[in-house]
């Protein structure tokens, strides 16, 4: 089986890299042609184009920095769909448009080709160690009959839905992480005009449960069961608790959007008579507004935890 590799930036060439060293027949493009010798040097074949490339591989891995460069290199003049033939396979490791990705899924589909989204998550170094995580959406069968050659890009390829679920799952990833960021940027922005120490502080919330804890487990025993009745610590409590530190904000003149926000979520579920439910409570606002209800079988949760803590 001939494999292609198109785009050899910061993550490509260490992905390409790792599959060359697995001893598969590569093909590589890239518009750089000193990152096409490096692959060369690795034993990979170098493509004279996109087309040339589509012609040669019988899966394809384009890892390109976004929707409008797939687009081109996908659907473009001299693109990828020039040479779409059954049994034609598209990873598309790029992180993605969800339009585009049904676009082009639905191109291959009707060709008898498929195409799956695949975008990764762990940066430069994962590349280049193998150490990422392939987010895969699309055909489960077209997932296990290529998984040897996804761990050869990295180790935690996962399959976890229909197709386009891949590029959901990562956009998701990448913005809960940023907004993460910027709240802690908030709380540290206080606590030192308050007069702590920035690495002082740091340790001391570390020892917390906050710092002990993935935010991802604390969505375990309520928001994913959708069990708010049984509280761990009342709504009416974290309330005041915020309630306070966005006072001492406006004290010290400290602005704290993110927080301000979530002081008023939980006024307002406060407010509709959720103070003695659990501090969570307030979360259902955001899903009544988006009219998306969220309550997961206890059995299927408990067997998805204990699968993430092997």
């Amino acid at each position: 089986m001939t494999i292609g590799f198109i785009g050899l930036g910061r993550m490509g060439r260490g992905m390409a890299r790792n599959v060359a060293r697995s001893g598969a027949q590569l093909v590589v493009y890239d518009a750089n042609p000193d990152a096409v010798a490096a692959l060369t040097a690795q034993g990979a074949v170098a493509a004279t184009s996109v087309a040339d490339l589509a012609s040669r591989a019988e899966v394809i891995f384009p890892s390109l920095p976004g929707p409008a460069e797939v687009e081109e290199v996908v659907l473009g003049k001299g693109g990828i769909a020039e040479q779409i033939r059954p049994g034609l396979t598209l990873f598309d490791l790029s992180t993605n448009s969800l339009a585009l990705v049904r676009k082009v899924h639905a191109l291959f589909e009707s060709e008898g080709a498929a195409m799956l989204d695949a975008p990764v998550s762990g940066g430069p170094a994962g590349a280049a160690s193998g150490d990422l995580v392939l987010w895969v959406g699309g055909d489960r069968a077209v997932f296990d009959r290529h998984l040897a050659t996804l761990r050869t890009i990295g180790r935690l390829a996962h399959h976890v839905g229909p197709i386009g679920a891949g590029t959901v799952t990562k956009l998701a990833h990448n913005t809960l992480g940023y907004t993460l960021l910027l709240a802690q940027a908030e709380i540290f922005s206080l606590a030192v005009k308050a007069g702590l120490d920035p690495l002082e502080l740091w340790q001391a919330l570390r020892l917390g449960l906050g710092g002990k804890r993935s935010p991802l487990d604390m969505l375990v025993n309520q928001f994913l069961p959708g069990i708010y009745d049984q509280p761990a610590f009342a709504l009416k409590l974290g309330t005041k608790d915020v309630t306070l530190a966005t006072q001492l904000a406006r004290e010290l003149g400290v602005p704290l959007r993110l927080a301000g926000l979530v002081h008023a979520e939980m006024t307002e579920a406060v407010a509709k008579g959720m103070g003695e439910m659990d501090s969570r409570a307030y979360l259902q606002l955001q899903l009544e507004r988006a009219g998306v209800q969220i309550a997961v079988d206890p059995e299927r949760l408990a067997a998805a935890v204990k699968a993430t803590q092997n």
